[in-house]
């Protein structure tokens, strides 16, 4: 056990995954460039060579749909995109064929393939650049979706998705590459589909995920001190998601405020909050309070964007709402 960042966790599982197994290769553009993926393959293609980390083209279809066909060959390989936001041009290989082939084939072909999608948010990148388009993947089915909000989850969600018979899409925040905790050394996975409870609380259940959580962690803390008791639910896996951890803590507290980094309009947000209305609707003491982005592309410019991502402090007013209602 040691202190790790989150970049150096996902860096770490990448190293034990390519020296434990052979079926293991990592494949996409800008693998040797910081840039690219900041440190997160740092060191892979000089300890492994070049045949099982390649750096590609900007070709997302092509390199996308070369990883499905090799993990259908009994491979297990990792392919990354450096913008969430250009994996659009591998929509027709990841929503038409590696998510419903299972299925498709009467469960005799699996398609063990990681898809990482690296989000670059902030820094003037824009529209074309910003995005976190979570819900458009989560509404296929055959297909996971793991976001981790911790360098011990980094390590061990990428580990779980190599690992899992079908195929993941693991979303890491760039915004969260220099988070430190306390990490394993050695290789170890976290189950996906369960989510983790960050804090305990009494007043409020606050879910959230990705960048947003150590927000809400830091706003139960700020709202602790104004008699405000607030429960932190980190999502963790978006498909498939926990429901029953969600729902055991609204039964508790009868207050959601549900803080989703992604548009408003069918969101994940959207999904969790219509869940706890059909499930949990008894227990509700107030109306739900959902925080999103602006239902707008992502500005450029520094300002907007300062107004554009919401963060701890949307947060709080949230919660503070939640218990006046």
């Amino acid at each position: 056990m040691s202190v790790k960042t989150y970049a150096k966790a996902i860096n770490e599982a990448h190293q034990q995954l390519l020296a434990s197994d052979p079926r293991v290769f990592v494949i996409g553009q800008g693998s040797e460039s910081p840039w690219f993926v900041g440190t997160t393959t740092v060191g892979l293609v000089e300890t492994f060579g070049d045949e099982r980390v390649i750096d590609t083209p900007i070709s997302e279809l092509v390199v996308t749909g070369s990883a499905i066909g090799a993990a259908m060959s009994g491979m297990r390989p990792i392919v990354f995109h450096p913008r969430l936001d250009f994996m659009y041009l591998a929509m027709d290989p990841i929503i038409n064929h590696c998510a419903i082939w299972h299925y498709m084939f009467g469960g005799q072909v699996n398609v063990p393939v990681t898809i990482r999608g690296i989000i670059n948010r902030g820094g003037e990148q824009a529209a074309q650049h910003s995005q976190s388009p979570f819900a458009m993947y989560a509404h296929v089915p055959g297909i996971k979706i793991v976001c981790p909000a911790s360098p011990y989850d980094a390590k061990g969600l990428l580990v779980a998705a190599v690992q899992d018979d079908n195929p993941v899409l693991y979303c890491d925040d760039r915004w969260l590459y220099s988070l430190e905790e306390e990490v394993p050394d050695e290789i170890y996975s976290v189950p996906i589909g369960k989510g983790r409870r960050c804090c305990e609380g009494t007043d409020i259940s606050l879910v959230t995920y990705s960048y947003l959580v150590p927000h809400a962690v830091q706003a139960a803390k700020e709202l602790a001190q104004e008699g405000i008791s607030v429960e932190v639910i980190d999502l963790r896996s978006l498909r498939p998601m926990d429901y029953g951890l969600i729902f055991e803590s609204v039964e508790k507290t009868g207050r959601l405020v549900m803080a989703d980094p992604e548009w408003p309009v069918c969101s994940i947000g959207d999904h969790v909050t219509s869940m706890v209305s059909r499930h949990c609707f008894s227990a509700l003491k107030a109306p739900i309070e959902q925080i999103n982005f602006p239902d707008c592309p992502v500005p450029a410019s520094t300002p907007l964007e300062k107004a554009f991502f919401p963060g701890k402090l949307e947060i709080m007013d949230a919660c503070r709402l939640v218990v006046k209602e």
